[in-house]
């Protein structure tokens, strides 16, 4: 993404009314520093302090290189680094929460009860996948630890899935709004959440639970797939009906 278009995205999102918006970075693990900061500080002159700006690294730095990054970015007035090394370096994740102002962030391959207790241990802010973590139980579980012990939780991607744990729980700091998973929620359920004035809303539930209904998904049928023919060659692309991009 070149920076005409990343400010077209911006642009985008402050005019959906978004209070917070996050980018990435830790481009071809950390080799490029000095293109990071430069991104996220052009961000941050261009919502002149409106919004919160977060990053996520995706674990693509170093200890060292995080904490350079991370005390950038301190400077610079970002509020939330995610996964700023490896999910699976607790001891470095605690060392870069000891030591930044910004909050520190992970959590995302949380699988059971256990891995979130450890990351409690690491992170200012827990992110929970509902998808990844056992379902709406294996989600309440760990939210439950997180909240014990007195660590905010944070809903990571599939935001349909997590509004419903959102609203039942006062404590969640707050849900992800991720485009990709947007686009693919909008065509496979009825009674998607929608984002109005920079907040996710609800809609009237089209059944009991979570309030969702599959979609006719036919469209997206896999061909007869042998063991010599794998991937994504058999799966309809979502791209072909991907909608515009957010104005």
């Amino acid at each position: 993404m070149d920076e005409g278009q990343l400010d077209e995205q911006v642009e985008a999102w402050l005019s959906a009314g978004c209070s917070a918006l996050k980018l990435k970075i830790g481009e071809n693990w950390g080799r490029n520093l000095t293109r990071d900061i430069d991104r996220v500080a052009r961000v941050m002159a261009r919502v002149r302090g409106d919004v919160e700006v977060m990053v996520d690294a995706n674990g693509g730095y170093s200890r060292s290189q995080a904490m350079h990054v991370g005390q950038d970015l301190d400077l610079l007035g970002v509020t939330w680094f995610e996964e700023p090394v490896s999910s699976e370096d607790l001891s470095g994740l605690g060392q870069l929460s000891d030591a930044l102002s910004c909050d520190v962030a992970a959590g995302e391959y949380i699988a059971e009860i256990s891995d979130a207790r450890s990351m409690c241990e690491a992170v200012d802010c827990v992110q929970l996948d509902v998808t990844r973590c056992g379902g709406y139980t294996g989600w309440r579980r760990c939210a439950a630890y997180a909240h014990a012990v007195h660590v905010p939780v944070s809903g990571h991607g599939a935001p349909a899935l997590h509004l419903p744990l959102a609203l039942a729980d006062h404590t969640v700091r707050h849900a992800e709004w991720f485009s990709d998973h947007v686009t693919v929620e909008e065509q496979l359920i009825e009674g998607a959440p929608a984002v109005r004035n920079g907040q996710m809303s609800s809609v009237r539930p089209a059944a009991v639970g979570h309030g969702y209904r599959l979609k006719d998904v036919s469209r997206f049928a896999v061909d007869d797939v042998s063991t010599q023919r794998i991937g994504m060659r058999g799966i309809t692309s979502l791209d072909a009906h991907r909608p515009p991009r957010l104005t």
